[in-house]
């Protein structure tokens, strides 16, 4: 994979404004996967790039009210079609939505 200023080439992009700045002394140590469908059990629709982008619509499904004030993202999805999908350039820190603990890393 070819990488263009911290984008993947071949992904699609849909940039996200839920990051920041990695700090110059931290680098990556960890990949962690999560999975995602929106609404829960529903796969396919543009719900997800919604989400990551703050332009999800509160009434579209009751979901959707829960969620709509949070301010989360990854750098990267695959969808079930194995389309990438790009939201944050690698040398960027995605907003996530909570506290994870893994076991040696501390808290991400």
């Amino acid at each position: 994979m070819l990488l263009d200023k911290g984008w993947l080439v071949e992904a699609r992009r849909v940039p996200s404004p839920h990051y920041d700045c990695r700090p110059d002394d931290e680098n990556p140590s960890l990949l962690v996967v999560h999975n995602i469908s929106l609404p829960p059990g529903e796969f396919g629709g543009p719900w997800i790039d919604a989400l990551f982008t703050g332009k999800i619509y509160p009434d579209a499904h009751p979901f959707f009210a829960e969620i709509a004030h949070l301010r989360v993202s990854a750098h990267c999805l695959i969808r079930r079609d194995g389309e990438i999908v790009q939201y944050v350039p690698f040398d960027k820190r995605c907003v996530a939505c909570g506290c994870i603990k893994l076991s040696g890393a501390g808290t991400l």
